[in-house]
Order: C-alpha cells, then structure tokens, then sequence
C-alpha cells in the first residue's frame, strides 16, 4: 500500500519467425511495458557485436497511411451524425454518456488488414467523394454569390451595368472606398496626373465614406491607383461581374435559396452514408491504430539473422503470467531471462498498487511529480487527509452536498468513460462528505439559515467558529503538527532506504528532537513533579537541536527552524477559511434579509430577496470551493510533501492493445 509495485525486467530472445505472435500476445494482455535497446545496441560495442537494431516491418508506412484516411473519413462521419448539438445534448452526455458496445472482430495479421482497410475505404468514398465534391462545389458557388451580392449592395446607387466597370481596350476603371475627406483631396492632386478621368461618386450609408469610381486612359492607371492608395483607398475587385446591381442581388438571393436546398438534400445524403458505414469506419480505425502500435515497437528490438531480443519491465506479480504467454505464443522456442532491479534505480518505471477505493487519488499525487522507485507512496494518507483538509475550509453542509452531488455525477456519468473524470468524480464525493460532517459539527447549514429565517438552531453544532475561534484554530496547529510528522516519518523512511542517514538527521529527526523539548519545557512549567528535571531535558534536547542543525548544514542551517514554524503555521489557514466560508453566507443572508424588509411592495420582495439569496451562496460556494481545493492541494504539496518526496522520472505505460469499439473474437 505504502509502496510502488516491485518491478522485474524480462529479457526475452526467441526466433524471429515468432516475433510477430509474442508481440500480439503481450500486447492484448497488457501487463508489461516494452523497453527500448536500440540505442544501447549503437553505444555499446558488445551488443553492437552480437545484434544490430531491430526496423519496422515494411507494412507500417502502409498502416500510418490508411490509418490517416480512416480517421479523416471517421471525422467526416462523425461530424454528420452529430450535427449541430445543443446545451441539452452536450449536458446529457455528461450525466449520461453512451457507452459503445464492443463489436467482435477477427484476429487477423497486418497483410489482411490492409487488404480489408483498402476494400472499405474504397467502398465508402466512392460514396462519400461525390457528395463532398458537390458540397464543396456549392460552397464555392455560395461564396462567390456572396462576394458579389455584397459588392452590388455597396454599388447599388449606381444605377448602372457593373459590366461597364471592367476594364476595355483604351480605359481602365478603378472602384473602391474612401472616407470624403480624402476623396477631395484625391480629386485635387489628380489634376496633377490628368485631368482626363470621370469620376463617380455617393455617400455610403455611414456618411463619413463614399464610393467612388474612377475611369481612366489606361495610361494613367498605375499612377492613379498609387495616388489612392495614398488616402487609405479601399478597392473593390469587380472583374467579371455582369448586370445591374439590383438585379444582382435579386438573382444571388434566389440562387443561394436554391443552393441551400441542394446543399440539405445531400447532407442528408451523406447521412445514409454515415449511418450504415460509421460503426464500420470506427472499428477499423481502432484495428489500424493498434497494428500500427504493434509494427512500431519493434524498432525498440534487437535482433540477429534468425532471431529477436527484447527487453520489458513487468511487475513481480505479473512475471509468471508473462513467461507463459511468450511460452505458448513461441510454441516453447523463447529464453525467458528475469532480472530483478535495485532498490534505487532511477530507470525502473513506477507503478502504484493501492486498493481501488485509495486508487483516484493517484491522480492528486501524480499532479504533484511522479513516485521514483521504491519511494513510499502517500496515496493512502492523501486518500484519508485531503478529503479532511477540504471539509475543514469548507465547513458548510449544504455546500458540501453540493459538490458531493457533482462528484456523483461525474463518477456515474462521463466517468464511465473517462478514468480522470471517474477520479474526480471520486475525490469531490469524499471531500463533499467531509464538508458535511464538520459543517454539522460546527453549525455551518447555509450560513445561519436556521436560527435566522426558522428560529431555531440545528442540534449538531457542536463547535461554533465565530464564539470560539481559537478552539478551531488549535485543532487546526494539532492536526497541522501530526500531519507534518507523518511527512518527516516518511521523509526518514525515504533517506534511510537511499542511504542518506544525515539528510534524515538534518531534515526530518531534528524536528522530532525539537518538539520533545519542547514538550518537556512545558512539563516542567506546568507539572509541578516533574519541575526542574524536565525543564533541564528539554533545555538539552533544545541544544541538540542546534548542534544538529549546525552540523547537517552549517551556521545557515540554523535559520531552518523559521521553515519549520512557517510550515506549522500554515495550518492556520484552515481557520480562515472555516471563518470565511460561514462569514460570507451570514452575510448573504443577512443581505437577503435587510432587502425583504426594506422593498414596500410584498411580492417584489420575496423575488428580489430569493434572488439575493440565490446568486449569493452560488458565487460564496464557486469561491469556497476553489479556495479549499486549492488550500487543502497546497498543504499537502507544500508543507506535506517538501518532507519526504523524492519524486522519479518514469511511470509504468503498459504495451496495451486498447480496445474501445472491438474484442477479438476467441
């Protein structure tokens, strides 16, 4: 539980013509993660005399290329079936996403699966190919239309053929947008160039801009458009463009009404397509991902003429299960070397063994680093401590019920098919659980709800933070103060198993010194029978903290007692949060309150004051609840962690054949 799963590597050598039934039989399993040897084979002259580096088969360019038009083609599908989804839909799949039903597939090699992936895609983009081609087609068509119905519309004072606009043998015609400023500047300085042009022009609908067209010896065209672009001159391209503006736009609007209808039916057509071929397309998408995966791991092999070498990492309880698959998918023509690990090695990939209940909260550790090897894992005391942290910022029951209820629906819901949704789901159930007990224990139900708008008060409050704030702020130091000395027990568990006995001393068993001298100077104090002796104890024991600390990191190391106190005195947040939480939902509803009886009219009244009351706790619950996740991370990662965690660099990815949509058939 405390501890990373014990990991053995496996080296395996077995002849080449097996290579491709153990890697498919490793890969359905899953439990061993493959290690890659190519570099070690180019580096190391031994190896390099005995293998050389293993190359993907020749298939696998053929698979990442069909693997490429499948998943376009899945896309495409997809997207038709879904469509435009709204609120409702996208909040459906949440609470209730649908879940695929596998479908049963043949076990078949990577020969035959091109063979099949070739047959399919041909058969449903010669479907698909037309109606795209057509769509597209009409969304050329459309565009244009559009171009030009927006062109006619800014030209549509000029009652004229927008074909006279284009250029002829001997003139040139240049139209845009200026503001009328420019445009009489432009009119002055033109004189200058010629003064042979025509020029036409009316107010846009702004009134600060007009259109202007301007009409030319094509001599003059260069130089003309040179002086408008001086004045920030918009140009309008009207090449091409035939008939008077209003007649344009009567005539795009009635084609782009008719494209519209053209477009409809083949969507819809294609929507046949998508129904009968999607569920086909998914599965081969899937089939195609994993015979890639499976050709792409044995560019990490080594090999020889006749044979293959490969290394893995599997953990202890899993070593047999994997030898007798390489036994029976090699027919008995494989050598099997287990290898067991150091305590200490950097490369052993990490894998957590915790029960399934502590399981989601691998997700909170993970966040903070990845576990190196043989590094006590704090799974289970996050699993029993952050869930604690948080109901005691939150100290509110109904809000806890709250979020216990969006953990709910997170597990149940999209968690089903999303395993950090289901961790999430899980870790928001049991904080939400804790905010209720300690919010019952304290009075916290809404603020002062009860005693406010019911007159009465809950019986389980126990402890009420406003009256007796230091109760809660010394429960708060005590279970800070346990908390860290579970860090700095694990920290000396981490430093003895490293074989590092005076970072132990320095770090974590020179506090455990500290706090019995503590513990003895108060004695002393306060009981008279152990008076003078425990004081001199704890006198020494606060000695040997400084000789420690002196000795372990110099004069300097002195100043780490002030680390220590500020670590401690974190904990105090934990009190103002609980304050803060039910300070903010009195005050909601004591505002709730004043606006009831300060508004004449009844009705208008109790709206207003609901709604006080509402957009109240639901902003004080969204700011609460971030504030204490946030908060109860932060005492684990900072003044929990920086105890003991070592952290690694490589965690456990099993050589897995993930299969969502297919099983394969036995």
């Amino acid at each position: 539980m405390f501890q990373t799963a014990r990991m053995r590597k496996l080296r395996i050598i077995s002849l080449d013509q097996y290579s491709n039934s153990i890697v498919q039989s490793l890969h359905e399993e899953g439990i061993v993660q493959i290690n890659d040897i190519s570099e070690r084979i180019q580096q190391n002259p031994e190896w390099a005399n005995l293998l050389k580096p293993s190359k993907t088969p020749p298939l696998t360019g053929k698979l990442s290329s069909l693997l490429m038009k499948t998943t376009g083609l899945s896309e495409l599908l997809g997207d038709t079936l879904s469509g435009e989804t709204s609120i409702k839909d996208m909040i459906k799949s949440f609470i209730s996403p649908d879940i695929p039903e596998k479908i049963e597939v043949e076990d078949i090699d990577g020969e035959s699966l091109i063979v099949k992936a070739e047959d399919l895609l041909h058969k449903v983009e010669s479907q698909t190919k037309v109606i795209e081609d057509q769509l597209n087609a009409l969304s050329s068509r459309k565009s244009e239309l559009r171009s030009n119905e927006s062109l006619a519309r800014e030209l549509s004072n000029f009652d004229i053929d927008l074909a006279l606009l284009n250029d002829s043998n001997y003139t040139s015609t240049i139209v845009g947008r200026m503001d009328v400023e420019s445009s009489e500047k432009f009119k002055k300085e033109s004189v200058n160039i010629t003064d042979k042009l025509l020029i036409l022009e009316t107010t846009d609908d702004d009134k600060i801009n007009v259109i202007i067209i301007v009409v030319m010896l094509k001599e003059f065209k260069e130089d003309i458009y040179s002086l408008l672009r001086k004045f920030e001159f918009e140009k309008f391209e009207t090449e091409g463009i035939e008939g008077k503006p209003t007649e344009i736009i009567n005539s795009a609007e009635a084609e782009l009404k008719s494209i519209e209808g053209k477009e409809a039916q083949l969507s819809n057509d294609l929507k046949e397509v998508a129904e009968k071929w999607d569920n086909d397309i998914i599965v081969l998408k899937e089939q195609l991902e994993i015979e890639k995966e499976r050709n792409e791991i044995f560019s990490t092999f080594g090999e020889t003429e006749k044979t293959i070498m490969l290394e893995a990492w599997v953990p202890l309880k899993k070593v047999n299960e994997a030898q007798d698959i390489i036994e029976s998918s090699s027919d008995g023509h494989s050598v099997v070397e287990v290898e067991d690990v150091g305590e200490d090695d950097l490369e052993v990939p990490v894998l957590q063994d915790n029960p399934k209940l502590v399981k989601p909260y691998e997700f909170l550790v993970n966040m903070y680093a990845p576990l190196r090897y043989n590094e006590v894992d704090p799974t289970i005391l996050v699993f029993l401590i952050f869930p604690f942290f948080f109901g005691f910022c939150l100290t509110e029951s109904v809000y806890g019920l709250v979020f216990a209820i969006i953990g709910v629906v997170l597990y149940r819901g999209i968690g089903k098919i999303n395993a950090t949704f289901k961790s999430m789901g899980a870790i928001l159930i049991g904080s939400g659980l804790w905010a209720i007990i300690l919010g019952l224990l304290t009075g916290g139900f809404i603020g002062d709800f009860f005693p406010r708008f019911l007159g009465f008060s809950l019986p389980t409050g126990l402890i009420d933070p406003f009256k007796s704030p230091e109760i809660i702020l010394i429960i708060a130091l005590i279970v800070g103060l346990v908390h860290l000395n579970m860090g700095f027990i694990l920290g000396v568990i981490n430093n003895f198993r490293y074989d590092k006995k005076k970072d132990a001393l320095g770090d974590q068993l020179v506090w455990f010194v500290l706090e019995a001298g503590i513990a003895f100077l108060a004695l002393g104090f306060l009981v008279p029978s152990v008076g003078i002796i425990g004081m001199g104890i704890g006198v020494a024991l606060l000695i040997s903290t400084f000789v420690i600390l002196i000795y372990c990191g110099g004069v300097y190391g002195i100043m780490d007692i002030f680390g220590f106190l500020g670590n401690w005195l974190s904990y105090a947040r934990l009190l103002a949060l609980c304050l803060s939480t039910g300070g903010i939902a009195m005050t909601v509803n004591i505002l709730t309150e004043l606006l009831y009886t300060m508004v004449p009219i009844p009705i208008l009244a109790i709206i207003i004051a609901i709604l006080m009351f509402l957009f109240g706790h639901v902003a004080n619950f969204v700011l609460q609840v971030v504030g204490a996740f946030i908060n109860s991370l932060r005492l684990n990662y900072v003044e929990f962690f920086s105890q003991f965690y070592a952290g690694g660099k490589n965690q456990f990815e099993a050589f897995n054949a993930r299969r969502v949509f297919t099983r394969v058939k036995k």
